[in-house]
């Protein structure tokens, strides 16, 4: 029974000596490097037990492994025995293991850690922690996008560690936040030393449609297209290149946002100082077209002076066009200064100012009663437009068409593009107006007929007409028209159906229109004064005569 105890007793020590000597399946176990061969380390990690490793887990990304033997090291035993009867050990889920609880600490401190990028993935680039691999994101490698990361491989620095997640694995870091920070504590350094209205050389960093932005020696200010020249910059590139060290003013500092606007023409005489003196009002320069828009065109007059030559102001004669179809960009165009506007710094130009006013010149040229020839442009309900000489144009009214007739009744028998011959009547150079006559070219064929007919006379016409407001007569080839009211002194007798067609009719002239060739006539005018010369020469009716009796002696004197 004795025996049998002690057997026991042995057994248990046996096995406790067992469960404490012998290491546990995935846990991380101290060995010494006792070979190297054919790649491998070869490693006791006690208990009798051996395992190999290969050399490139002792060796940083980008760099050769340093082990040596007697070294010794941390291995992740993985299993007791394989199938040859070695330790299946690894160097690195071990310094895995390690980093893990090293920089689970450091994350939980909000610290920094240490790694070097090694390898490029898809959205980013995977980063050596000392044993842990990180997934640096593309975003997050500079404050600015970078083309090229070749130089930053390999290279150890400070990250700053977003998000980790053992169990997954998944470890999330960022080189940006690093460059921000110390970039912050830079950026206040060197704007605690800068002043607005101080001079200070920079770098061109960077270019852009709207500006520059320049290094100021860890700062960067922005120099804005507006204030890189006096004259109008289009595009940066112009005057400026990557690189380049320039000298600028500092115009305005943010405290709060640490942005800084800088100024190149700051530097430079402002030529709006000489504007007024340089570019009296009424005086003509040369310029060159800068831009076009559709209210006008903006002419350089020298670099940092520039005006605009309004629509308006451009050409005589082409009205409501697009100011491209008179000028085009970089054309060297004579202007003349309207006004100038200092506070403003606008100055307004003339283009057409500077040729001389068509109507004026048409005016001089062609004189009223001049004949002139051109094409029909344009019909209208009340005349004709004329092309004339100086791209101008001038209308001939409906009523200077033709003689006979209406004017409403020929015009239908021009068309655009017709060459018309006219008389010029009159000349308007103020409203730009020039009235013309097609109908006085030849002469007048009235003049003769008009000239012998006076108002108050009595003429003799012919009925061609009758209507029911009156009758139409005819006067050595002039129409006229007798209205009903002026066919008889008595109303009985004022009606157009007494008359017929060829009668012959005695009238008396109302009115002589020479301009427009009318005449008005009168058969109760021409009675009326005939009764009045009557009574002035028999007596009246206050002698005891009646009119019965006068008229019929007058009729009987007239016998």
């Amino acid at each position: 029974m004795a025996q049998n105890a002690s057997m026991e007793e042995f057994e248990a020590l046996l096995n406790e000596s067992l469960e404490i000597d012998t290491p546990t399946e995935g846990s991380v176990v101290k060995g010494k490097v006792i070979a190297i061969e054919a790649g491998q380390a070869i490693i006791d990690v006690g208990y009798k037990m051996e395992g190999r490793v290969e050399l490139k887990e002792f060796a940083n990304p980008g760099e050769a492994p340093e082990v040596e033997i007697g070294d010794e090291v941390e291995v992740f035993l993985r299993s007791v025995e394989n199938a040859r009867g070695e330790a299946v050990i690894s160097r690195d889920l071990a310094r895995r293991e390690a980093a893990w609880d090293r920089l689970e600490e450091a994350y939980g401190k909000e610290e920094r850690v240490e790694g070097a990028i090694f390898g490029r993935v898809k959205g980013g680039f995977t980063v050596d922690l000392g044993g842990a691999v990180a997934f640096l994101p593309g975003s997050q490698v500079d404050v600015r996008p970078v083309r090229d990361a070749g130089p930053l491989m390999g290279l150890k620095q400070p990250f700053q560690i977003l998000k980790m997640d053992r169990r997954r694995g998944n470890i999330v870091v960022s080189r940006r936040a690093i460059l921000e920070e110390s970039r912050a504590e830079q950026r206040a350094e060197v704007i605690a030393n800068l002043a607005e209205g101080q001079n200070v050389d920079g770098v061109v960093k960077n270019i852009t449609e709207y500006g520059a932005f320049v290094d100021l020696g860890g700062v960067d200010g922005l120099l804005h297209v507006t204030d890189m020249a006096w004259r109008r910059v289009n595009d940066p590139r112009e005057i400026l290149s990557i690189g380049e060290t320039v000298k600028v003013q500092v115009i305005k500092i943010n405290k709060e946002t640490h942005r800084i606007s800088l100024g190149m023409k700051q530097l430079q005489e402002d030529p709006w100082d000489t504007v007024i003196a340089k570019y009296p009002l009424g005086s003509v320069h040369q310029g060159r077209v800068t831009n076009i828009t559709d209210y006008g065109a903006f002419v350089e007059l020298e670099a940092g002076v520039e005006g605009l030559v309004h629509v308006s102001e451009m050409s005589w004669t082409k009205k409501n066009v697009h100011p491209g179809k008179i000028v085009s960009t970089s054309q060297e165009v004579d202007v003349m200064v309207l006004e100038i506007d200092t506070a403003k710094r606008r100055v307004s130009l003339g283009l057409k100012q500077t040729q001389r006013n068509p109507w004026e010149v048409f005016a001089e040229s062609h004189p009223p009663g001049t004949e002139v020839e051109g094409e029909v442009k344009n019909i209208t309900e009340f005349g004709l437009f004329v092309g004339l000489p100086g791209d101008i144009d001038g209308m001939v009214h409906l009523s200077d068409l033709t003689w006979e007739g209406r004017g409403e009744d020929v015009i239908g028998d021009y068309r655009k593009g017709d060459i018309v011959r006219a008389q010029v009547t009159e000349v308007d150079t103020d409203k730009e107006r020039i009235s013309l006559s097609i109908k006085a070219v030849g002469g007048d064929p009235y003049a003769e007929t008009l000239g012998g007919v006076k108002r108050g006379s009595v003429i003799t016409v012919e009925v061609t007409k009758i209507e029911d407001g009156g009758i139409e007569v005819d006067y050595e080839g002039m129409k006229s028209f007798i209205r009903r009211s002026d066919l008889a002194r008595d109303r009985a007798d004022q009606r157009p159906e007494r008359f017929g067609v060829g009668d012959k009719v005695d009238v008396r002239v109302t009115n002589v229109d020479s301009k427009n060739h009318r005449i008005g006539l009168s058969i109760k005018a021409r009675e009326i004064a005939e009764e009045k010369e009557a009574v002035e020469q028999y007596g009246s009716s206050d002698s005891g005569a009646s009119l019965g009796d006068i008229l019929g002696a007058a009729l009987k004197g007239d016998d």
